[in-house]
């Protein structure tokens, strides 16, 4: 697997790990400044809002914007862009202020990951591709992980705390420097001329995008009001999330081996197979915290995996700039998935009741078998160049 012992790939990964320091600690930050500053939680949602809307509004122009200008040179202007919005936040209180820099965030985040994402699985080929994906999907994970505690730390330096945040992510700009390749975003028109041109190639791995960004976001949201509705203590609730966080970081690397070892369409259905047997288990194992630990965490493992071998799997069909398209759709379903995923599930759950969460995970794992079974079953899909 000579591809993880290169410059170019270390590189990336370290700016990985650095903007995803940064993003885990802006959103947090964000949502405490406007609390402390009086404002509730339709406004946190608003300008959490914002930020999503500024990377589906930048999705359809992705592939144009990395042909025309370059892939390495998006990326850096990306980071630019970040940095510089996420530092404007402490130079102004003014909501609507904030509600553009959000937007800004959006769009250049949605950019970076497009064109990371893409370039990553250039990096790779099909006999490592599982492991190297997995790789870049578990640093990422990690350092947005401890984007919380960065912001424990700095919470109560209200002169600085979001210059400081903005500074984070100018540290990823000397390794992008060091790279010597640059990503291939080229390609025939009539292959990256619209994104229609690729979604209709990619359903499965644009559904399994979706119900891992529903899954992610509602572990982190709504996962532990379901804990505490079934009986669960405050300060046990909040770890299930945590145990969902962990089997999804320490388990992609492992499940990527296996899908370069047996076949990726065979371990992406396997991953969904075991979400879909054990998530109608979550209501009657929650009362015994010895079978809800090990529950939670095989359906984080299998869960972070269907959306990191749906990575994989634009880099099997994809190439060029077909591959950057891709890559932006992927985006458009995380960030829709994310904007409207606790939205709906908040509505079943007082609506339906709070097992209603577990119907509407269980649709979505559901959905996504579907999609790659009809897929598996078509007669071949063709690469994309």
């Amino acid at each position: 697997m000579k591809v993880i012992f290169t410059r170019d790939f270390l590189a990336l990964i370290l700016s990985v790990a650095v903007v995803g320091l940064g993003s885990g600690a802006t959103l947090p930050l964000t949502a405490l400044a406007l609390t402390q500053a009086g404002y509730g939680t339709d406004v946190v949602g608003l300008l959490t809002a914002a930020q999503a809307g500024g990377g589906l509004v930048v999705v359809p122009l992705a592939g144009w914007i990395a042909a025309r200008f370059g892939g390495r040179q998006v990326i850096a202007g990306a980071v630019l862009v970040v940095a510089i919005a996420t530092a404007g936040m402490q130079l102004t209180t003014n909501l609507y202020a904030w509600a553009v820099l959000r937007i800004a965030c959006g769009a250049a985040l949605m950019l970076l990951f497009t064109i990371g994402e893409a370039w990553v699985n250039q990096l790779a080929d099909d006999t490592t591709r599982g492991r190297v994906v997995a790789i870049y999907a578990t640093t990422f994970t990690l350092f947005q992980m401890a984007g919380p505690v960065l912001v424990s730390q700095i919470a109560g330096f209200n002169s600085g705390r979001f210059l400081l945040c903005g500074a984070i992510f100018l540290l990823a700009l000397p390794t992008l420097a060091t790279i010597r390749a640059t990503p291939h975003t080229a390609g025939a028109p009539e292959a990256h001329d619209s994104w229609r041109h690729v979604l209709p190639r990619m359903p499965a791995i644009v559904i399994g995008t979706a119900f891992f960004a529903l899954f992610d976001t509602i572990a982190l949201s709504l996962l532990p009001l379901y804990a505490m509705a079934h009986g669960i203590t405050v300060e046990v609730a909040v770890l299930f999330a945590s145990a969902l966080l962990l089997g999804d970081t320490t388990m992609q690397f492992p499940i990527g081996w296996l899908a370069d070892r047996f076949g990726r369409e065979r371990v992406h259905l396997g991953c969904a197979a075991v979400v879909v047997l054990l998530l109608p288990l979550l209501p009657w194992a929650i009362g015994s915290l010895w079978l809800c630990w090990p529950l939670l965490y095989v359906l984080g493992a299998a869960a972070g995996a269907i959306y990191t071998l749906s990575l994989v799997a634009c880099g099997e069909r994809f190439r060029g700039a077909a591959l950057v398209s891709a890559s932006s759709l992927v985006g458009a379903s995380w960030s829709a998935a994310s904007f409207g995923g606790p939205l709906i599930a908040g509505a079943l759950m007082k609506g339906i009741g709070n097992d209603a969460l577990v119907g509407l995970l269980l649709a979505g794992a559901l959905a996504f078998g579907g999609a790659a079974l009809w897929e598996r079953r078509r007669a071949g899909v063709r690469v994309v160049r």
